[in-house]
């Protein structure tokens, strides 16, 4: 089949810096059997053409993004035709993807895989905050041949609007990042990690205060925090202000081969997100045999609590209590990892793929 996946960003011609893993694992997947053009919206400020994990990327660039990029696709498509259009985030994305699958007269789908669905206000984030995007969301939905989502929550939001889709989590590539076995923790303070970028969404203000009640409570641990500070240091401060300085580390990004380490050595991964879709850095560490524990959203809602602890949103004290529990309860914490291994062992990259290839087909005949 020849495949166009359009994506806001996330594949960049290195491969390692400004990408996004779930993205590079499915598109390596599909293109080990397909003929794949990636067209990302603004990867580069100007319009190129690279290869990445067999794929062909089209940078779209600034300027009129929507409008060039379904000309580029249709472009594509009268070279050789394309089997099907395929949206990896709704909004823009989804937008051009249905209106050039409408154009050339393929099916389109839409995988949800953020927070196409909902609305903060109080943080300014959410595909649903405008009429205008409402709209825009009702219409690219209702003309996808096909919507999925990474996991039960978005599934639910969905069915809220009336629109049916499948669940199909984005996998970890276990070729990149294999698998380890999970561990006993060792002697002395506990190693917990936390990687998320540092912005609104992700509610570090909640991890940090959930922190200084374990200082609070005498619990030992050092934290390391893994991503790229959108905020000006404000959470750096914040830590200083709730006397975190020697307990807690913050790393600023690190590309996949410098996380491993770091996830290795981990103990326990802990989310305080206000949303998640996913994520896909909770399946990482489920591969590398660390279990979390974090607030309610996505996978965490799924899993917990036999595979991880979800604690309700914003809860810092429930989340400081949910941490403290599995750095008391070995064989608690130990039971979870294996579960959370074996789910996103089942549910890898090769499984998405195949969970694709199977819908593309269905939709093609």
């Amino acid at each position: 089949m020849k495949l166009a996946l359009v994506l806001p960003g996330g594949v960049d011609r290195g491969g390692e810096e400004r990408v996004i893993p779930a993205f590079l694992a499915l598109i390596g997947q599909l293109s080990l059997r397909h003929d794949v053009h990636v067209f990302v919206l603004r990867q580069e400020p100007k319009p190129a053409t690279w290869t990445l994990r067999g794929a062909t990327v089209h940078n779209i660039g600034d300027g009129r993004q929507r409008v060039r990029a379904i000309a580029a696709i249709v472009a594509e498509h009268r070279r050789g035709p394309f089997d099907a259009v395929q949206a990896i985030f709704s909004g823009s994305c989804s937008l051009v993807a249905m209106a050039a699958a409408k154009w050339i007269r393929r099916p389109g789908l839409i995988h949800i895989a953020g927070g196409e669905l909902i609305a903060l206000p109080a943080i300014g984030y959410g595909g649903r905050q405008r009429w205008i995007s409402r709209m825009r969301e009702a219409v690219s939905l209702r003309a996808a041949a096909a919507v999925t989502a990474a996991s039960a929550p978005i599934l639910e939001s969905l069915q809220a609007l009336g629109v049916h889709a499948q669940r199909l989590p984005l996998g970890v590539d276990l070729a990149a990042w294999p698998p380890s076995l999970p561990r006993r923790r060792g002697p002395g303070a506990a190693r917990l990690l936390h990687v998320a970028s540092l912005n609104r969404v992700k509610d570090q203000p909640a991890l940090l205060r959930a922190l200084a009640e374990l200082v609070a409570q005498g619990v030992p641990f050092q934290m390391d925090i893994v991503g790229v500070d959108t905020l000006d240091g404000e959470m750096q401060r914040l830590a200083g202000e709730l006397g975190l300085g020697e307990r807690v580390r913050f790393l600023g990004f690190k590309t996949q081969r410098e996380l491993r380490p770091l996830v290795d050595m981990a103990d326990l991964l802990v989310m305080s997100s206000l949303h998640e879709a996913g994520p896909l850095v909770l399946l990482e560490a489920a591969v590398a045999g660390v279990p979390t524990v974090g607030t309610a959203v996505g996978h965490l809602v799924e899993w917990s609590p036999v595979a991880a602890l979800a604690v309700p949103v914003g809860d810092h004290l429930a989340l400081a209590g949910a941490i403290r529990q599995l750095l008391e309860d070995e064989a608690l914490r130990l039971r979870l990892a294996h579960e959370a291994q074996r789910r996103a062992l089942d549910e890898d990259a090769a499984y998405t793929a195949a969970r694709f290839e199977a819908l593309y087909r269905s939709l093609a005949k």
